[in-house]
């Protein structure tokens, strides 16, 4: 009883309070003795003794709330809210990033299809400006020419407004460069004489034999020997466009080497890209590289074609030969900004895309150039004709799909 008087009669240093029943909450138990007349606490002997509690250990609540003992420990309700709390908190967050991820995924598809849009279109533009430019003026060397030079204008443009990192390039790298920038004038020079020559769509029915010859150049300077499925998958590229130049109806010779020879010089660019092995850093990368060789271009066609050609491009020239002066600048001007764009933002895809993929999206495009150019152009095309280019075009899907198999190790 001693001890009970002891709970009840108010600390000294506690303000005066009415008489209030005292709740004690865990660790401490209330009990009634039904042998006694007075009420009594049951301590249990695993607690500690309220009288040793310090002063400090008590706090008063609001008015309304009785006295509490304070405990270190969280109530298991409030614990409970607490850790209730947190787990939302927590799933939530990978929640918000999944979000964020599903928009940025959406984000880059919407970018890259784009890209993909205006490459075919660029294309598009190009080939049709370009043929009735070829068409009027019949000096594919000039037009490659102005073609270079539009090029390196807006090059020169992007690196003086600082649009683009201009690069540091050392004599040993223009050096290394220097047989790619011949062998891509090449290319266009000839694919711009075929083009002058041929049909849009037979132009690019026969560049689509560019695989046949990238197999034989890598296996004669590069030592790839190709695997049975690249071997199967030139087969039908080679019977396709044989079937399709015997049925074509503007076929000429000159129109049709011409193509050949774009297609070799143009594989030979990418062979050469890995046997001169040249030292990319930071600031040479494939637009940079691709920016070098136009203005390296540039400076090797000007020469030759005043020499072979003369100034064709001249007013006077042009009304000479019957054609509409402002007509053929405006068109030669769209077909060299959409040669130099389609060029840059190939490059853009692939920097985004595997190899892989852009190898089927430059299939697709020359399909959609080839259809285009013979609606525009109403370019007659008969069922053998239509048959052999489908045939050849198939090739060079599959070619893009199985070039990446390697073959498996021999085995001991």
């Amino acid at each position: 009883m001693m001890q009970s008087s002891a709970v009840f009669s108010p600390s000294p240093s506690l303000p005066l309070l009415k008489p209030r029943r005292l709740s004690l909450r865990n660790p401490v138990s209330v009990s009634s003795s039904s042998s006694s007349n007075h009420h009594d606490l049951n301590i249990s002997p695993n607690v500690i003794p309220i009288p040793s509690l310090s002063r400090r250990s008590w706090r008063l609540a609001s008015s309304d709330s009785p006295l509490r003992a304070w405990s270190g420990l969280p109530s298991p309700i409030s614990a409970s809210l607490d850790s209730n709390r947190f787990k939302t908190a927590a799933t939530a967050v990978p929640e918000s990033a999944e979000e964020g991820d599903s928009s940025g995924k959406l984000t880059k598809m919407l970018e890259l299809g784009l890209l993909f849009a205006f490459w075919f279109l660029f294309n598009i533009y190009f080939n049709i400006y370009n043929k009735q430019v070829l068409k009027a003026l019949h000096a594919p060397m000039t037009v490659t020419l102005v073609q270079f030079a539009v090029g390196s204008v807006l090059i020169t443009i992007m690196w003086t407004l600082n649009l683009y990192k201009r690069p540091k390039i050392s004599g040993a790298q223009l050096a290394a460069i220097l047989p790619l920038a011949v062998v891509h004038t090449l290319g266009n020079l000839f694919t711009n004489m075929s083009l002058g020559k041929v049909s849009v769509s037979f132009t690019h029915t026969i560049k689509a034999m560019e695989p046949f010859f990238s197999v034989v150049l890598s296996a004669m300077f590069l030592g790839e020997v190709p695997t049975p499925w690249v071997i199967g998958s030139i087969i039908p590229i080679v019977g396709g466009v044989a079937l399709a130049s015997v049925t074509e109806v503007s076929f000429n010779w000159a129109g049709f080497l011409s193509a050949m020879a774009s297609n070799l010089t143009n594989q030979s660019r990418n062979v050469l890209s890995k046997k001169v092995m040249v030292k990319k850093d930071d600031s040479l990368d494939n637009i940079t590289l691709f920016s070098i060789i136009t203005l390296m271009s540039l400076v090797l066609m000007a020469p030759v074609t005043f020499f072979s050609e003369g100034i064709k491009f001249t007013p006077s020239y042009i009304q000479s030969a019957g054609v509409n002066v402002q007509q053929i600048y405006t068109k030669s001007l769209i077909a060299a900004l959409c040669f130099h764009a389609y060029q840059q933002v190939s490059y853009m895809i692939l920097a985004r895309v595997s190899p892989v993929t852009h190898s089927v999206g430059n299939c697709v495009k020359r399909v959609v150039v080839i259809v285009s150019s013979v609606i525009f152009f109403k370019t007659p095309v008969s069922p053998v004709n239509a048959f052999g280019t489908g045939i050849a075009l198939a090739g060079v899907f599959l070619y893009s799909r199985v070039k990446r198999i390697k073959p498996k190790p021999k085995t001991a």
